[in-house]
């Protein structure tokens, strides 16, 4: 009733009056909102406050969880020890014969019989066919048979100049007589000399009817069959053969081991050689190295070189391309590391050493030669260390380690049964209620 009246009196009022009122009533207004608006952010300054000391109190409760885990992260680890290390060179090779001969006929004619079969083994001399040899049997009793005569008209014609002699020497015939005789004489010597040569060039060609082996080792495919006319003159011949034992392969090496290769060859090491499939999972054979070629490659920058095998069961086989692993020198007792402890730095290669009171330290190492999973090291480590094999990309130099079967909760200082010695257990680093057990 007072908010009627009043507005009453504003309408009666004069003109001024009421604009002062209403002045009046908008700063109210303002100051009210204003007010309003100034509660609002307080209340959100705080809110936000809190929020920000509650997200950064929790990240600080991590870090210093994720700090007390590194100063005890469970660890694999492995004893160094001394061991003979081989050096290998490894290369890729092709098993080369000895020999491989195109067996060609000597004579021509017709193909009588066929003594071999297709892959089979055969010894030198061993026959292989047989030419038609009745041509060659003929020439052979024509030539004796020419020889024959021509002997017996040398031995009259000896008789002839002997006599001859004799007369000359009582005067009873002409010296012109004595000499004609006498180069008669030598004209049947020579003829008999030429059919001789001829009784044994068909006595030759006689034998080279029946072809044999001239090598040892394994008969390819049959180019010719029975029947055949062969001449000497035949791309693929009668038969091919192919050595196989003992055979060679033949693989490069890197120019930079020649030195080395010769050095050793000359103290008189044997340098033994393996060789294996493409899969390098099947020895098809151990060999000794033969020998180096003469000249380096420019162009590749390797040298060829040459190993030599009994390959008495057959593994190896012509062109055949094969892996080869030749041992070029073995380090006598050697410091040796599994492979995954060595890890590298700025400052080189180096291993986590886990000391006595189980802080694990920084130590510089320069390897080696390596063998399947391990490395040898030239200096840095004497043998009998422990060094972490696993869970080192969460250490720092100095850091506590605790080793597989130990407790958690009692920093490295009791154990249990459980986890294998020398790898981390199941639970070893990630789980909230092992890093809240790193800070007891």
């Amino acid at each position: 009733m007072n908010d009627i009246w009043r507005n009453a009196d504003i309408e009666l009022a004069p003109a001024h009056a009421r604009e002062s009122w209403l002045r009046q009533s908008g700063r109210k207004l303002r100051q009210s909102r204003l007010a309003s608006a100034i509660a609002v952010l307080v209340v959100l300054g705080v809110l936000g406050g809190l929020g920000w000391y509650l997200a950064h109190r929790n990240a600080a409760g991590q870090n210093a969880g994720a700090a007390r885990f590194r100063n005890a992260a469970t660890v694999g680890y492995a004893t160094v020890a001394r061991q003979d290390v081989p050096i290998y060179l490894d290369a890729l090779g092709t098993v080369t014969p000895l020999a491989t001969a195109v067996v060609q006929a000597q004579v021509s004619g017709v193909l009588t019989q066929v003594f071999y079969h297709e892959g089979q083994i055969v010894k030198a001399g061993e026959p292989l066919v047989q030419i038609d040899p009745r041509p060659f049997q003929m020439a052979l009793e024509q030539a004796r048979g020419n020889l024959a005569r021509d002997e017996a008209n040398l031995a009259n014609q000896t008789v002839i100049v002997d006599r001859d002699r004799v007369l000359l020497k009582q005067d009873s015939i002409a010296q012109q007589q004595v000499d004609t005789d006498t180069a008669t004489q030598k004209q049947l010597e020579a003829t008999v000399a030429t059919d001789r040569a001829a009784v044994d060039t068909s006595r030759l060609n006689l034998t080279w009817s029946r072809v044999t082996a001239p090598i040892a080792g394994r008969v390819g495919l049959r180019p010719v069959d029975q029947g055949n006319y062969v001449t000497p003159s035949l791309a693929n011949g009668v038969a091919t053969i192919t050595q196989l034992t003992p055979i060679d392969v033949l693989f490069t090496l890197p120019a930079d081991y020649v030195t080395t290769v010769q050095a050793r060859l000359k103290a008189g090491a044997q340098l033994p050689t393996t060789v294996l499939d493409r899969t390098r999972t099947v020895t098809l054979g151990q060999g000794n190295f033969l020998t180096l070629d003469n000249q380096i490659d420019t162009t590749t920058g390797t040298v060829r070189a040459k190993s030599r095998f009994n390959n008495e069961n057959g593994a190896l086989f012509p062109q055949q391309f094969v892996n080869v692993r030749l041992l070029l020198n073995t380090l006598q007792a050697a410091v040796v590391v599994p492979s995954a402890a060595v890890r590298h730095g700025p400052n080189g290669d180096y291993v986590y050493v886990i000391h006595a009171d189980q802080t694990a330290h920084i130590q510089l190492v320069k390897t080696g030669p390596s063998v399947d999973d391990k490395i040898s090291i030239a200096s840095g480590l004497n043998g009998g260390e422990r060094v972490v094999t696993e869970g080192g990309d969460r250490l720092v130099d100095g850091a506590t380690v605790r080793l597989p079967g130990q407790n958690r909760g009692q920093g490295g200082r009791g154990q249990h049964r459980s986890g294998a010695q020398g790898r981390p257990s199941s639970n070893a680093g990630g789980s909230r209620g092992g890093s809240s057990a790193l800070g007891e």
